[in-house]
């Protein structure tokens, strides 16, 4: 009972403060679970992980698309990468097998690494970011760029089981000049048609004991989803309503590094 507490609770608490920042939660919803709930790092935790993602990227890109934070251009065109990115994820965890825990927590270390780098680098130019918030303009979309991004942020989607908004948000605004609300927008957006489509994928490649795993957690699966969308919607509103974009960026840094600083206790204990 404690333990269901613990993860309904930490569900709820990570949409709500991950949905202002345009992330998904996977970055904090697989350690919730693998953590709390012992679950291994496998088919069938990515699986869990990103149907809560999901589930975050449209309780807020709905309420972003509501206040027209999102650009379409740079949605469509962003989809041409991150689509096949997602499905080479798949194709990637089913064949590390056994190794996925080493190199699932190697690979996020180096992405929150590389996040947490490019958002303090954008914060440096605050000034120049707030007058785009105002006006609303935006540069030319570089498409080749921003696809090549998108990709890396679709492959690691499926692989780390996020939504990869830390990889969309910054490259969106690097290759089409947005706003950081509505890059936030866009990357939720993104989200909201490539984490199904990692799911359906990783479904159709899990072993028949994961996904019988998966059918034993079906009550639990149940609940999550509706604290997921409860906690995704009020976060985003929130958010949009009382923070502003600097300070959603330092939420998205202090989110990261706390993630960052467990999954390096995590590697130090493998290594030695």
């Amino acid at each position: 009972m404690i333990e269901n507490v613990l993860i309904f609770v930490g569900v709820f608490c990570i949409a709500f403060a991950f949905a202002p920042v345009g992330l998904g939660g996977g970055m904090l919803f697989v350690p919730l679970l693998h953590y709390v709930a012992d679950m291994p790092i496998d088919g069938t935790l990515l699986a869990i992980s990103l149907s809560l993602t999901a589930v975050v990227s449209y309780g807020s890109g709905l309420a972003h698309r509501k206040k027209g934070h999102h650009d379409d251009e740079a949605i469509k065109s962003a989809l041409f990468g991150a689509i096949p990115g997602a499905i080479l994820g798949v194709g990637i965890v089913s064949l590390l097998g056994e190794n996925l825990d080493f190199v699932f927590k190697m690979a996020s270390v180096v992405i929150l690494v590389w996040a947490l780098i490019k958002t303090r680098k954008k914060m440096l130019k605050g000034d120049v970011k707030e007058e785009m918030e105002e006006t609303g303009n935006s540069a030319s979309i570089h498409h080749l760029n921003l696809r090549l991004g998108a990709a890396t942020g679709g492959t690691l989607s499926s692989v780390l089981a996020i939504g990869a908004g830390v990889i969309y948000v910054p490259v969106l605004q690097q290759n089409t000049g947005l706003s950081t609300r509505k890059s936030i927008g866009s990357s939720l957006h993104l989200m909201m048609v490539v984490v199904p489509i990692a799911i359906i994928t990783h479904l159709a490649f899990i072993s028949t004991s994961e996904r019988d795993a998966l059918i034993d957690q079906i009550g639990i699966l149940f609940v999550l989803p509706i604290l997921t969308f409860l906690g995704a919607r009020l976060g985003a509103q929130f958010g949009m309503k009382y923070i502003s974009s600097h300070n959603i960026m330092k939420i998205f840094m202090a989110l990261t590094a706390i993630v960052l600083i467990r999954y390096l206790w995590d590697l130090s204990g493998v290594i030695r």
